[in-house]
């Protein structure tokens, strides 16, 4: 049996969607570092094949059939997750469904199915944590999004749409935590294309299989930022230089960002082979355990430290902030001190109007 490290003080994490890819990544991540793990999904089989790789690690573990769209069935698992394991720290939302289609070929059923599970499941799981940590008055909650969330690319206007609604939702709640001056954190976690199976279980209705275009990076990169951002919690957190540009591009030039976004259409299918299961993971999950890794790890980066947090960007923009003042004040200085030696021109003194000649 293999140990888990740092267990000096017993701590508990909830991951939902954990089962599979980023999810079950992060939860192994979480009990390698000696937290005790929750987990949050669907499908018995994977269920009970993560308990037992979870509990080979050497810590505490609970893995709960709940389907995150299920407000109810989420506040009734927290509460048997306190009983059962103890206080919980962290919670990461990391559950999602999506369809990849264009949009008017989308039901208005999955419409609603991919909004309730990847919109609603983090708004539900949002709720019910901070329900079990204002009792203390701390935790760390990490939403799981997508440069998509920000960054919008064609026939993903379902899963992009419930990504972005999750963004508000996080900026508001934090904004109210930050009013009750509350210790309990929020953080964003932003991911590039992932080599998961998830890609081969999507709802299709492109009639190809859907492609991760590159760069694709390891699920085990996306878990290490979801740990960092409960161990050193940022405001934001972007996975991938991928990533990163997407961001830039929609706040700089939206423009340009929605032409490169439109020559994703092909990048996205895979034109040799037609989607392996159409109907998908949306409303019914598989009887089988796929694990982490997804069919793209002959091109998958290889991992390593590649995120940035909103930290770094605030450092950046300041830096940026304070070249652009140099640069402005190096551009004024020549003119100032010219304006500062150019001589007067003459004037006639003023004289007083009793000195002054008068004329007859």
């Amino acid at each position: 049996m293999q140990q888990a490290t740092d267990t000096s003080r017993i701590r508990v994490a909830v991951i939902t969607g954990g089962t599979m890819g980023i999810g079950r990544a992060t939860a192994v991540a979480f009990a390698r570092a000696g937290w005790s793990v929750a987990v949050l999904a669907r499908g018995e089989e994977r269920l009970r094949s993560t308990e037992a790789e979870l509990k080979a690690l050497g810590v505490a573990a609970l893995c709960l059939p709940v389907d995150v769209a299920d407000a109810a069935a989420v506040e009734a698992a927290s509460t048997l997750i306190e009983e059962e394991l103890g206080p919980v720290e962290a919670w990461v939302n990391n559950a999602m469904a999506t369809v990849v289609s264009p949009a008017q070929d989308i039901t208005p059923e999955e419409y609603l199915r991919v909004t309730e599970v990847t919109y609603l499941g983090q708004v539900f799981g949002t709720l019910a944590a901070l329900r079990l940590m204002r009792k203390r008055g701390k935790g760390a909650i990490v939403q799981v999004s997508s440069g998509l969330g920000v960054r919008a690319a064609p026939l993903q206007s379902a899963y992009c749409g419930a990504k972005a609604a999750v963004g508000g939702f996080t900026d508001s709640v934090r904004s109210e935590l930050l009013h009750e001056n509350s210790r309990i954190t929020l953080t964003t976690v932003y991911l590039p294309a992932v080599n998961t199976p998830q890609f081969r279980r999507t709802r299709n209705h492109t009639g190809l299989a859907q492609n991760a275009p590159d760069p694709v990076y390891d699920p085990r990169l996306c878990a290490d930022a979801i740990l960092h951002a409960v161990r050193s919690p940022k405001r934001e957190v972007w996975v991938g230089r991928s990533t990163v540009q997407m961001v830039l591009a929609q706040a700089v030039v939206p423009g340009f960002a929605d032409r490169k976004a439109a020559e994703m259409w092909d990048a996205q299918l895979d034109p040799s082979m037609p989607p392996p299961d159409p109907k998908g993971n949306l409303f019914d999950v598989d009887a089988d355990d796929p694990g982490i890794d997804g069919p793209f790890t002959d091109r998958t980066q290889p991992q390593r430290g590649e995120f940035v947090t909103s930290q770094a960007r605030e450092l950046l923009t300041a830096g940026v902030a304070v070249v652009a003042l140099l640069g402005v004040a190096a551009l004024l200085a020549p003119a100032a001190w010219a304006a500062k030696h150019v001589p007067m021109p003459h004037r006639t003194p003023h004289r007083p109007s009793f000195l002054r000649r008068t004329r007859w």
